[in-house]
């Protein structure tokens, strides 16, 4: 897999425990803790919690000489809408059939939020098929996914459309083109090497940190894989076999995360677990003319 990066398990972190059961403000020392027992530095932690706050992600507030961490609503808005892919039933197939085209200006000025909306495109598979035309299979709903951006993009800056193939202009080609589907492929069997190994509970000194890996790179792979029609992939195509691992990991590690998680923020420790005691003990309706993230 990739190098896991501080704001990937911080959204991972948030999305687990936090955007649904509300559990209030969650200290720092608490979040940098979490993020050590993964290899990242209290520095690196710090800094993008920084960012995710400049970014409205997150709410910074103080009690006592504690700094706490709490979601802002454009950061519930953003995770719940990626909730809906994590943890659905077919996360690797497509949204309906055909095909979303987005075409958008946004000004050079602008760059940040450009950034944004195409860091969403990218979240609800769409790839761009040439300068200015990004292309997605299936019926996107786009304007679900924008949502959270709306406030920042001035009217008319983003067109969509649904189509489909036309007789005589397959579309094939354009999808080699736009993804690599080989590329693809190693992200699932990068994801399966590593969460379908016996010791992968154990790889963190706590299961709570390990949840919080593992819902990263499942993050990135869902990020990865652009959800295309099964005629472009082989019988031997990986993603189900990596959903199967990643469930299978996730409720392994659920019971004794969830633990881990209450002690810490009723101002516990996390427990240093070491070896099997790491496991438990016991949408807006589509449309088609503008066609929503995550």
């Amino acid at each position: 897999m990739r190098s896991r990066q501080p704001k990937q398990l911080l959204l991972a972190f948030f999305g687990e425990h936090v955007v649904d059961d509300d559990p209030g403000p969650i200290r720092a020392s608490v979040l940098i803790g979490v993020l050590e027992g993964a290899g990242v530095a209290a520095p690196a932690t710090r800094a993008t919690l920084d960012r995710l706050v400049q970014t409205g992600i997150l709410d910074r507030s103080k009690s006592g000489r504690e700094i706490l961490f709490s979601l802002t609503e454009h950061g519930v808005a953003v995770l719940r809408e990626a909730t809906a892919r994590v943890r659905g039933p077919r996360p690797f197939d497509p949204q309906g059939t055909g095909w979303t085209l987005v075409t958008f200006t946004i000004p050079e000025g602008q760059r940040t939020l450009r950034h944004r909306l195409r860091s969403t495109l990218t979240w609800e598979g769409f790839a761009p098929l040439r300068d200015g035309l990004w292309l997605a299979p299936g019926e996107v709903d786009l304007a679900g996914s924008l949502e959270p951006l709306c406030r920042d993009l001035p009217p008319k800056t983003v067109i969509a459309f649904h189509a489909r193939e036309l007789a005589g202009f397959p579309i094939a080609d354009s999808v080699r083109s736009a993804w690599d589907i080989e590329a693809i492929r190693r992200e699932h069997l990068a994801f399966i090497e590593v969460w379908d190994d016996p010791g992968a509970a154990t790889q963190a000194p706590s299961a709570l940190t390990v949840r919080t890996m593992l819902v990263a790179d499942w993050l990135a792979l869902l990020r990865a894989d652009p959800r295309l029609p099964r005629e472009f992939m082989d019988a031997q195509w990986p993603a189900g076999r990596s959903t199967q691992v990643y469930r299978q990991m996730h409720e392994r590690l659920s019971a004794s995360s969830a633990e881990e998680f209450a002690a810490l923020v009723n101002g516990g420790a996390t427990s240093r677990r070491t070896g099997p005691a790491a496991q438990p003990c016991a949408p807006s309706p589509t449309r088609s003319g503008a066609v929503r993230r995550r």
